[in-house]
């Protein structure tokens, strides 16, 4: 039996369903293989009183300390975060926080390996708990907390955590790069895709899934949160050179008010959608409906949402940002173009003109399994362990 304590920050719960949708789903799917006995924590960041007291985090005082989510026991630790701080002592507080919980953990659950599902600060705190406790720590590398926390003010925990892992994942080639580039060992990082479920991802009829959502001509979706880094904005710009066209923007953020004011300025306002944040079991019949889905992120590491809308079908328009070229392998599934309106609209008009089929765009999204993501996960996890004993 090998038993797993999963440490994520990025997770969902009551008031955030679809915060770290996948990783709960990987989660999930590794939890259910035989001989896995799983355990998860995620930790909750709540910033001193009386800022606590906001609407954003007086929320989560109806999130449980712990509970069985979907069939799997997690705990939901607060741990102290310092606005203005840049993040420095997020991991310190962290670790102090999940010192006497694991260890009450382990009087009933000796786990074999930490399984750290985002690498800050939940890296630097689960190197320091794996010495405490004697288990071997992997740590996965998603994007951001690469490209923003692997850098200024938190980057040399970054680099430690990083260099003391006993494993390290990584969920493109080109976030392999990036890793190696701020100094990680390229040679204990391994590759591990994303899944997307093929049972719920499949292509629909068009014609009828846009009717049901109110839209008769060419439809464009784009996926994310409402924050620069996606670069929605590029997007809705670019529906200035595509008349007749509607885009539908499914995401929540702060970038909202900036995005409305774009819309009015350009004359938008009866061809872009904001749907605000749209619950993940919504989203194949969205991206179904969808002739393109159009993403211009400034950084990523392997957006679940290209792999997805490839299952449904639907070819996508992306920027080169971090795994783009493991996914668009074949013209068929889409573009990778530079971020600008007018590249967006250009790569978005051929794709409307002539249309790929459907069934062509869902051969990229093939290899992109949550079988396959758990056999991975399992057998690197399962190696640490060996080799630790």
């Amino acid at each position: 039996m090998l038993r797993i304590l999963t440490l994520a920050t990025l997770f969902p719960d009551t008031t955030r369903p679809n915060f770290g949708v996948f990783v709960e789903r990987q989660t999930l799917g590794l939890a259910a293989l035989p001989g896995v006995d799983l355990r998860v924590v995620a930790p909750i960041g709540l910033p001193p009183w009386p800022l606590s007291r906001h609407a954003h985090y007086r929320a989560f005082a109806t999130v449980p300390d712990a509970e069985v989510w979907k069939g799997v026991p997690v705990a939901r630790p607060r741990f102290l975060t310092l606005p203005g701080t840049g993040g420095r002592f997020h991991a310190m507080a962290l670790r102090q926080r999940l010192v006497p919980l694991l260890t009450a953990i382990r009087r009933d659950f000796a786990f074999d390996v930490i399984d750290a599902e985002f690498f800050f600060p939940d890296g630097p705190a689960a190197i320091a708990l794996g010495r405490r406790f004697g288990v071997p720590v992997s740590i996965k590398a998603r994007g951001v907390d690469i490209h923003h926390w692997g850098h200024g003010a938190t980057g040399a925990q970054v680099r430690r955590a990083g260099q003391a892992a006993d494993g390290l994942l990584a969920v493109s080639q080109a976030m392999r790069g990036d890793m190696a580039a701020i100094g990680l060992p390229q040679s204990r990082i391994a590759v591990h895709l994303t899944g997307v479920d093929l049972g719920r991802f499949v292509p629909l009829d068009r014609t009828a899934a846009k009717a049901a959502l109110g839209v008769a001509g060419p439809l464009i979706v784009s996926l994310g949160a409402l924050i620069a880094r996606k670069g929605h904005d590029v997007v809705v710009k670019a529906m200035a050179d595509l008349p007749g066209a509607t885009l539908m923007i499914a995401g929540e953020g702060p970038a909202r008010s900036a995005l409305i004011a774009d819309i009015a300025r350009l004359g938008l306002g009866d061809r872009v959608r904001l749907l605000g944040s749209v619950p993940h079991g919504e989203m194949p019949a969205l991206l179904a409906a969808a002739d393109v889905m159009a993403l211009a992120s400034a950084s990523e590491g392997l957006a679940n949402a290209w792999v997805e809308a490839l299952a449904c079908g639907t070819p996508i328009v992306i920027t080169k940002a971090g795994g783009a070229a493991d996914v668009v392998t074949d013209p068929l599934y889409g573009r990778i173009v530079e971020r600008t309106p007018t590249a967006f609209a250009a790569a978005i008009s051929v794709l409307l003109t002539l249309p790929p089929d459907q069934s062509a765009v869902r051969q990229g999204a093939a290899r992109f399994t949550w079988e396959a993501n758990s056999a991975a996960l399992f057998a690197h996890l399962n190696g640490l362990v060996a080799r630790h004993r």
